[in-house]
Order: C-alpha cells, then structure tokens, then sequence
C-alpha cells in the first residue's frame, strides 16, 4: 500500500486509542519529504526516541546535495543510513506485522513515497528490575530472581551460559495477547526432536491470551487430569542455567517471572538451587528429609485414621489408653475430626496467602496456636488430632517446590478416605494407587519416575543426584535429560 494508505489504515487501526501517541513532520532541507510517527504513550524510551530519531530527522538529515556514498532517491535509504542512529531496526512490507510492533513497545514510521515501513526498538515501558527469589528462597548462593520483562529473563540466563550454543528462538504465542515466548536450549546437548516439538506445539496452539507462565503450562502438560505437575516452574536464573546444561529446555515467557523448564520428573521437584552451593553430606541429609516429609504430608493423616480405628493393637498400649483417654468427650468421629482440622488449616493457609505480609504471621499464631488450643480446651478435638495436622503442615513446607506441594494437598484426602473405608488395607492399597500413577505419567517422552525407572548398571551416575547428592569429583559429565529422552526414543 502507499504512504498515504498505510497511514490511514494505521490510524483507523488505532481510532480511540487515549495513549496512542502520533505525528506527521517534514524533514529534508527543504521539508519536501514527509513522514508519520506513531507508539503507544509511555511503552517507550522517550528519551531515545525524542534524541535519537526525531531531532535527527528534523535536524540532521539531508537530503540535497545527495552523498555519493549512499543512494538518497529512496527516503527509506537516507532515514536508515542519514538518520537512525540506533543499532535494532527493522524493515517491514506488511503493515499489520507493524502494527503489532507498535503494540509491544516499538515505534512504527512510515515514509512518504517509499513503500518500506521502518520500525525501531524503542521499548521502555514500566518493568519491575531484578529482585530477590520469594517462593524459593536459598540462604547460600546467588539472590537473583526473574523478573517480568522477557529481555531482563534472558540477559539473567545469558550472564551465567557465556557459549554460543545456547539458543533463544523468540515465538508469539496468543491469539489476542500475542505474548512473546522465548525458548532457549543448549544445541550440543538438548535432544533436537523434543526442541522442535515444542516449538510446533508453541506455534500451533490456538489460545486467545497467554497471561502467565502458569497458564501456558496448563496447555503443554500432558495429562491435565493428574495432580502432579509434569512442568516445573522457577523464578530462580541459576536454576535455569543448570538445568539448561542438562538437555532440559526453558520457556521464557513476557510478562511472567517464573520460567517453564521441561521435561519434568518427580526428583527435580525435591532438589533446591541450594543442594550445590554447600558440601553434599549435609545436602544429601537434607534430601533425605525432604523425601521423608514428602512421604509425611500425604500419607500421615491417612495412616492416623486407619491404625486408631481399625487397627489399634499396632500401637504401643500406654499409647492407644492416653489417646482413648483424650477423646473420651470429644463428640466427633475420628476422620470427621482430621477432615475438618484439615479444611480448616486450608483456610488458615490461604488466609494467610491472601492478607498482608505484615499481619500474616499473626494470622498464622492466632489461628495454629490459640484456636488449636481453645478446641482442645473446649472438648471440641483432641490433642493428638492437633498434633498430627500441625506435624503434616510442618512437613508440607519442607518440600522446595509449591507445585508438588499442591499435589499432596489433594492426594492425602484421597488416602483419608481410602483409610476411613479399608484401614491399613485402604491405606496400602491407595499409597500403591499413587505409585502406579506415578510410573504412568511421562514429562514430553521421559518416564515422571525416572532415573529410578529402568536404570541398568552402567547409568548408575543418572541416579547420583536424586535422593543423595554425590561429591562433584565422583559424578561425570552426564547431560541427564538428554539421555533419558534418547533412552525413551529407543524403546
């Protein structure tokens, strides 16, 4: 289309638009070639645009006598090489392709008598800068946290992986929102199948907006059913960069600080950025726990109701007599009384999520200490039942990843009530209903239980840093992830 054209196309385009910021002025020494302006009001640098590439334009530019050096008898040509002195243009023929520049951050100009449309780089909108991590905190190591701007997310990841076989491929995702997901591997070491998956997956997913990271992770699990989460998200950069060099591909999504790593297992969930950067007995202890606790935070309600009501002689005597004796007037049945400690710990959970940070941890001691008491006081539960709730809370928050954490939020009501059906029976029967579920799920091809799956003798190394994490010196150079994809595509 021509100048005038492309103009009005644009400002139909951008009719009603309050923030939208447009001008037509002439430049040349003689002002006998026109061009047209138009961004969006403060997503922009406007210091660099206003110095940059309109003084240059109204002040600088020449166009008679022409240079012999570079050809002027196309205005496109004297802006590009006379006029922008910025490094990142770009030359566009389509003008709705331009468009979408304008609406994430760039500037579009267009050139009166040349049909080429010209977009600068000029992003400048307001971006949170770079923070220390919230959801998984480390107290030895680096304190860098991502941020919402993807350029901040990827120079994070770029800082740690100084090597040319790092790749950033920049897709657009969202039919409306457009959003900008970048997806960065290692190319040496990555499986290139399961690159080139995602991307098809990327490029032919039909979603009108992609808010968050979060909400692209529902679209690319594969089973949307399981609770267990089979990407894993992280707001840490030294994370990413680890994992990278594994064979594990990130999705950097705009707008979002948390990154997408995939594939996922189960024992990735379980490891903190933490684990590497102090000596590996007291981390391979820590793992240790962590495993335990995890066991704890589904299974220990569950494992409360069917001993007491089912099978009491298990239990030490003195034992089952002061916990009879506790609960001689408490009115409520065994698995009503752990249901509703736990729904109500649920509520004191997300109350505490939801309220200022300031009054959260009064929220937490009012409700966790005084009510819990006040109950027991007045008869309501008993002191076992608050005991065993408070131990299956403290063991929720000792595992590092929030998204498994939710997962065994809901499969211990699943195990509750396979205990308050079968007692130890139910309670057996639904641990092991999970673990077949578990050695079900695949993460983009690679078993969900992996390493542990299928190890013969000489990939032993795979399982060094899973429960135990061994000295540096006694593990080699293994690219995990990429090994079990090509293990899988064997099979």
């Amino acid at each position: 289309m021509s100048y005038l054209e492309n103009k009005k196309y644009v400002e139909d385009k951008f009719k009603d638009w309050g923030d939208i910021v447009k001008r037509e002025f002439p430049i040349g020494a003689h002002r006998e070639v026109k061009v047209f302006i138009i961004y969006i009001d403060d997503m922009v640098s406007r210091d660099m645009l206003e110095e940059e590439i309109i003084k240059n334009f109204m002040v600088n530019v020449r166009i008679s006598p022409p240079n012999k050096e570079v050809d002027f008898s196309d205005p496109y040509d004297l802006l590009v090489n006379g006029g922008v002195t910025t490094a990142d243009i770009k030359e566009s023929n389509d003008i709705d392709e331009a468009i979408l520049e304008v609406m994430s951050g760039n500037t579009l100009i267009l050139i009166e008598n040349s049909d080429k449309i010209l977009i600068i780089s000029s992003k400048g909108f307001p971006k949170r800068g770079v923070d220390k991590p919230e959801t998984e905190i480390a107290v030895q190591g680096p304190q860098e946290a991502f941020a919402e701007s993807i350029r901040i997310n990827t120079v994070l990841i770029r800082r740690r992986i100084r090597s040319t076989d790092l790749k950033c491929v920049q897709k657009k995702v969202g039919n409306i929102s457009q959003t900008d997901v970048a997806v960065m591997y290692m190319e040496n070491i990555a499986d290139k199948r399961l690159v080139n998956k995602i991307e098809s997956m990327l490029d032919n997913l039909n979603v009108d907006m992609i808010y968050d990271s979060g909400f692209l992770e529902q679209y690319l699990e594969g089973n949307e059913y399981s609770p267990f989460p089979q990407i894993q998200l992280t707001e840490r950069p030294d994370k990413v960069a680890a994992e990278l060099v594994e064979g594990r591909i990130a999705l950097v999504v705009d707008t979002s600080p948390f990154v997408i790593l995939l594939p996922a297992v189960l024992a990735s969930f379980y490891q903190a950025s933490e684990d590497y950067y102090q000596r590996w007995e007291i981390m391979s202890f820590i793992r240790i726990i962590r495993y335990i606790a995890g066991f704890i935070a589904f299974a220990l309600p569950g494992l409360y109701i069917a001993t007491t009501i089912y099978n009491p002689s298990m239990l030490p005597t003195d034992l089952v007599l002061a916990m009879a004796s506790a609960r001689q007037r408490v009115p409520l049945p065994t698995v009503v009384e752990i249901v509703i400690l736990e729904l109500i710990f649920e509520a004191l959970r997300e109350a505490g999520t939801r309220i200022p940070a300031s009054i959260g941890s009064t929220l937490g001691i009012v409700g966790g200490i005084i009510i819990g008491q006040a109950a027991v006081d007045a008869n309501l539960v008993s002191p076992m039942a608050v005991i065993i709730i408070s131990v299956t809370a403290i063991c929720s928050f000792a595992i590092p990843n929030l998204a498994l954490v939710s997962a065994y939020r809901l499969i211990k009501y699943f195990i509750i009530f396979m205990s308050a059906i079968a007692g130890l029976f139910g309670f057996v029967a639904g641990f092991l209903f999970v673990l077949l579920h578990l050695a079900g799920l695949e993460s983009f091809g690679v078993s969900y239980i992996a390493p542990f799956s299928g190890v013969s003798e000489d990939e032993y190394d795979k399982v060094k840093d899973t429960i135990f994490r061994f000295p540096y010196k006694k593990r080699k150079e293994s690219h995990f992830y990429k090994k079990l994809e090509e293990d899988v595509n064997e099979q």
